[in-house]
């Protein structure tokens, strides 16, 4: 019988980052975001500000890989556009925590919203051997996705 040579990992790993990539441009074209007037990056910035609650300018800065001075005029935009408040934390003035307002999380809930029907009317487009194909490979995506987020590097 013959055996399948396996592939190395960055001949899967390239395709791969290219394709999560081009995704990744056409899902950010969530026409709720472009009306607000919001960058790629400011609607990054809020969508993990909803997602994680109040959180540390130094920790979006971290979590996102923004510069601390770029993601200061992101936010900074976020704020004049009402859809973000930053405060200083009373116990140390020089942390600052951003916090979704409600009309930071409605437009946040919007731009899920068009995201995941975009991405549901592609699916239905699909044979159905490829949607079984993409929701049996959803588990190991995830994984990835938790390998990523731990930061290893080999």
């Amino acid at each position: 019988m013959p055996t399948v040579a396996k592939i190395p990992e960055t001949e899967t790993a390239a395709p791969l980052r290219a394709l999560i990539g081009r995704l990744s441009r056409h899902l950010r074209r969530a026409a709720a975001g472009t009306a607000a007037g919001l960058t790629p990056t400011g609607v990054s910035v809020l969508l993990a500000v909803v997602r994680e609650g109040p959180t540390r300018l130094s920790e979006i800065a971290a979590a996102e890989g923004i510069n601390p001075t770029m993601l200061s005029r992101v936010v900074s935009d976020l704020v004049e556009a009402g859809l973000v408040e930053r405060t200083s934390d009373e116990r140390d003035r020089r942390t600052a925590w951003v916090t979704a307002t409600a009309a930071g999380r409605r437009l946040s809930e919007r731009m899920r919203r068009e995201r995941t029907d975009a991405l549901a009317q592609a699916l239905t487009r699909l044979e159905d051997r490829d949607r079984r194909q993409i929701e049996n490979a959803l588990a190991a995506l995830e994984r990835l996705a938790e390998e990523l987020g731990q930061g290893r590097r080999p």
